[in-house]
């Protein structure tokens, strides 16, 4: 049991009133709702804020500060849960090809893995726009028309794919290999600071909301309800405070001095 973990106060963020053995039922409910209540946000790094992965820091700014965070956070948080509610959570690190050959994309990204029942789940709550809200199986598997993400099989690596807007994308892969704290330590730090990280560029947001959800990148942000999107141009950091405040649950002042080197009007 991790003596460092607020699990009623960690539970109390994300609305979860229902039971909490380790079942399948338990896993899928809870990702659902660590996703509907806590967003994905990069605005520590484009503040010059140090990213910190330790439970007590992300227990500060995820649960009682009510913020979000990028996959970083959100995985080594989530794991930590669930290694207290019996589940036995082994961390990973992929590489994010949405964007970028393979040969290009270094490890910078964290995602979870659960076996349960026979069956290997990998849980990705810190993804942004594309994770997927549901436990993904690890089976080797054709494209599904009824599935939003599936894995598949790649040499040596898994590939998760996600279905959007009618077209299929590759996500990330990985080699499921265990990694020390370490390793993520290293990704994180190369994620939150190195002047070519995208992260350090732009600024990306999600947030699930009533009947859909707000996605934003730098300037632009688009609510969805259902599949029906709704473009909004954000016009200043006044305006951004606004948005943030409304959809994505937090009020922060600071938000007035980011800077944003994507968008030059805002240097």
């Amino acid at each position: 049991m991790n003596q460092d973990l607020d699990l009623d106060a960690y539970l109390a963020r994300i609305q979860w009133g229902g039971p909490t053995p380790a079942t399948f039922a338990t896993l899928a409910g809870l990702l659902d709702a660590h996703m509907r209540a806590i967003p994905f946000e990069n605005l520590d790094v484009l503040l010059g804020r140090p990213v910190r992965l330790d439970l007590g820091a992300l227990q500060a700014k995820l649960v009682r500060a009510r913020r979000g965070g990028y996959c970083f956070e959100h995985a080594t948080l989530f794991a930590a849960v669930l290694g207290q509610l019996g589940f036995r959570p082994i961390l990973h690190t992929a590489r994010v090809v949405l964007m970028r050959p393979r040969q290009e994309a270094p490890r910078t990204h964290m995602i979870v893995s659960v076996a349960l029942e026979d069956r290997v789940y990998l849980l990705d709550p810190g993804f942004g726009a594309l994770a997927p809200r549901m436990p993904v199986p690890l089976v080797d598997s054709a494209p599904q028309a009824e599935a939003t993400h599936w894995m598949a099989r790649d040499g040596v690596y898994w590939l998760l794919h996600a279905r959007t807007g009618g077209k299929v994308a590759d996500c990330w892969i990985t080699t499921l290999e265990p990694e020390h704290r370490v390793d993520f330590e290293l990704g994180n730090h190369y994620t939150a600071t190195h002047p070519e990280s995208p992260f350090v560029n732009n600024l990306f947001m999600r947030a699930l909301v009533p009947d859909g959800r707000m996605t934003v990148m730098n300037r632009n942000a688009t609510l969805w309800r259902g599949d029906t999107p709704q473009a909004i141009e954000i016009a200043d950091r006044a305006a951004l405070r606004r948005l943030v405040a409304e959809h994505f649950g937090f009020d922060l002042p600071d938000i007035l001095h980011l800077r944003i080197p994507a968008i030059a009007g805002w240097q």
